[in-house]
């Protein structure tokens, strides 16, 4: 899964790169942000919300004229805390929709898909303890879907409210001598603030 999340993550970026650098066109800039993340499982001991944080490189590319656009960006991103901490590089791909309310002044919405991929390794051990008698495995590559919408200023500020849907474990856990498996997933609210050049 992480080969294949590698390559997806390189041919997004290629297809960017390949995009005539139009100053009208394609924009580049710096995109970052905090986000408040829900572990979401059954299992109630572990039931937590954590502020985090992602900033990274981002793209922007809007066909002229018509308020019809995509973005994507390559960013390193921290959800949960202690021993559920996740730290890694996040990959979202949205396209974009803007209107324009004022010369200097619009708003747009968001969608798209958002890739994960944890580089941390975590504390089993640890978990067991905070979980008692379960046994945890973490997900390396996560997807979720991405939906949001903000504002833009002077056509190069923008303030971004997000939400991300998971589609897919972000932990498995396994009660120790039984085969029943019980699912954990983040729920992701984001609020960014990118620039563009």
């Amino acid at each position: 899964m992480n080969k294949y999340l590698c390559t997806l993550m390189i041919a997004i970026i290629a297809m960017f790169m390949a995009i005539p650098a139009n100053a009208q066109m394609l924009k580049f800039g710096l995109k970052g942000g905090v986000n408040l993340s829900e572990l979401d499982t059954n299992i109630k001991s572990i039931k937590e919300n954590s502020l985090g944080y992602f900033i990274g490189p981002m793209m922007e590319f809007t066909f002229p004229g018509v308020g019809l656009g995509a973005d994507v960006a390559v960013m390193y991103a921290q959800r949960g805390k202690d021993e559920f901490k996740m730290e890694g590089i996040e990959v979202p791909l949205n396209v974009k929709v803007t209107i324009g309310v004022g010369s200097s002044l619009s708003i747009f919405l968001a969608a798209g898909p958002d890739f994960f991929l944890n580089l941390k390794d975590i504390d089993l051990l640890a978990i067991r303890e905070t979980v008692d008698g379960y046994e945890a495995k973490d997900k390396k590559a996560q997807v979720g879907l991405n939906l949001g919408g903000g504002i833009k200023i002077m056509r190069h500020l923008q303030i971004g409210l997000n939400y991300q849907l998971p589609l897919g474990e972000s932990f498995t856990f396994k009660k120790i001598g039984d085969a029943v498996k019980e699912d954990a997933k983040y729920n992701i609210w984001q609020l960014s603030l990118a620039y563009t050049f």
